[in-house]
């Protein structure tokens, strides 16, 4: 899979990835309950169909997920869209997200937040994140390429962790590196299998857990693929 023609023209996309599609995606957005004007008005400018194989690139603007390579998926709009709308409502200044992927999330938590480290476990998708976002000019983020469950203890605490894929028990590294009243939105497997997606509030050591909704998320998995 190689990484998406970024000559100037391309931001704006034709046909399927024009601007009135990704309108229409945001529309949709906003009629299944994602409320923060905030999120809704980056992901109008977000150019999703930058973050996908150019194969696959005029589907960027459907209600899916939609594979990036090595077993990775870049998450449907709407739960790009919620677990955004859920850090902003948090107003966090220093933020940990662990899973760069495609980096489609990134740009939006970029743009959303004023300072964003963002890690990932796989080189290939770690560079082509890398150049995407350089080109898109998203100067306020750090990436690193680094096993997500060490989080990124050279830059902590953070105000918030958002975890992109999911555990069956959230690593204690990450929740270390939480700021006194911090915040961790992450998916979590249950004893049956299913995932939820939490939240959880750091109160000196003890960590108070919320259950927001279902979701569906690759799995945290450990190591370094160079």
């Amino acid at each position: 899979m190689h990484s998406p023609d970024l000559r100037p023209g391309l931001l704006e996309g034709v046909g399927m990835t024009s601007q009135r599609t990704r309108d229409r995606m945001v529309e949709r957005l906003a009629q299944q309950g994602i409320g923060d004007r905030r999120v809704l008005d980056v992901m109008t400018r977000a150019p999703r169909h930058l973050f996908l194989d150019e194969a696959l690139s005029h589907r960027a603007y459907e209600d899916t997920s939609l594979p990036i390579g090595h077993g990775q998926t870049l998450s449907r709009p709407w739960i790009v869209a919620r677990m955004s709308e859920l850090v902003v409502q948090e107003s966090p200044a220093r933020v940990l997200e662990v899973g760069t992927g495609s980096g489609y999330q990134t740009l939006v938590l970029a743009r959303l937040v004023p300072e964003l480290w963002s890690v990932e476990r796989i080189n290939a998708l770690h560079e082509r994140a890398g150049e995407r976002l350089h080109w898109l000019g998203a100067g306020n983020v750090q990436l690193r390429l680094a096993d997500g469950g060490h989080g990124w203890p050279e830059a902590a605490p953070f105000d918030l962790v958002l975890l992109t894929a999911c555990a069956s028990e959230i690593p204690m590294p990450l929740l270390a590196q939480l700021e006194e009243g911090g915040i961790m939105i992450a998916p979590v497997a249950d004893r049956n299998g299913e995932q939820w997606l939490v939240r959880v509030r750091r109160q000196g050591n003890q960590f108070e857990r919320e259950r927001l909704e279902r979701v569906h998320f690759v799995p945290l998995l450990e190591g370094v693929i160079r």
